[in-house]
């Protein structure tokens, strides 16, 4: 944004901010990004995934936190809430949990769902990732299928000319800004233009998400030659995107949108 103030003296140098005594205009692409764009809209994808993800049934916003491996990715089959990490001494005996939100704070929910032991869950990933190697090659083909799809409805075409006709219009608002002419609907449009091209660029950066989840379970699957024995925190972080509980399963979801009953 060029002239967000303007010279009033120039004996002083005292400068004001700019109300619309003078013109403003955009230059884009100015200055070379310190975050590529590409980059950028990635992270954009991500903040969006984890706000989504985790406003809770109750309408309560559950703060992000991967200060755990299971932290935000438990949830409960029965009434949608999060489960929390819990701590139990009974009788002496130590243990880690995880139970319904709706067990530990009022959130308005009636709920009966299970509680289950951290162990078990650990177990039940072991089990879900062995089901996928134990039957990688139908989930390869399937995988193959994805990635061709996501990559057919990716238009990389969109942001390009988009761009040209901002540059386009920013040379009219440049001319008509030097001549003193009203210049406002160039600028509404740069201003819509812009918005356009910020939903273009999210788009595409979710495509490429989803893309880089299918390429990263196909190179998982294909580099496991062996079932697991035994739990693997990396892996979970690397593979699985929720885990949800059940009065006789535990669903668990892989990043790749696979979904595995245990």
């Amino acid at each position: 944004m060029l002239q967000k103030t303007y010279t009033v003296d120039f004996l002083t140098k005292k400068r004001v901010v700019n109300n619309g005594i003078v013109p403003q205009y955009y230059v884009e692409n100015n200055h070379e990004a310190i975050i590529p764009r590409e980059i950028f809209m990635q992270v954009q994808e991500e903040l969006v995934r984890r706000s989504r993800g985790h406003i809770s049934t109750s309408g309560k916003k559950r703060n992000f936190s991967s200060n755990h491996v299971f932290s935000q990715i438990i949830f409960c089959g029965e009434c949608g809430e999060i489960y929390r990490r819990v701590h139990w001494n009974n009788r002496g005996k130590k243990s880690i949990v995880w139970r319904c939100v709706s067990r530990l704070e009022n959130t308005g929910l009636t709920c009966h769902s299970r509680t289950v032991l951290e162990d078990m869950i650990g177990l039940a990933t072991v089990d879900a990732i062995n089901k996928l190697i134990g039957q990688k090659d139908g989930f390869l083909t399937i995988l193959k299928e994805n990635i061709e799809t996501v990559i057919s409805e990716t238009d990389n075409n969109i942001v390009s000319e988009i761009d040209k006709k901002l540059e386009e219009l920013q040379k009219d608002l440049l001319r008509l800004a030097n001549s003193k002419e009203d210049y406002n609907d160039i600028a509404d449009e740069i201003y819509r233009l812009r918005e356009e091209r910020h939903k273009a660029l999210a788009e595409e950066a979710g495509k490429k998400g989803s893309k880089q989840r299918l390429e990263e379970m196909e190179k998982f699957l294909n580099e496991q030659s062996t079932l697991l024995e035994e739990y693997d925190e990396q892996l979970v972080r690397r593979l699985i995107e929720k885990i949800t509980v059940y009065d006789d399963k535990l669903t668990i979801e892989f990043k790749s949108g696979v979904e595995v009953d245990v």
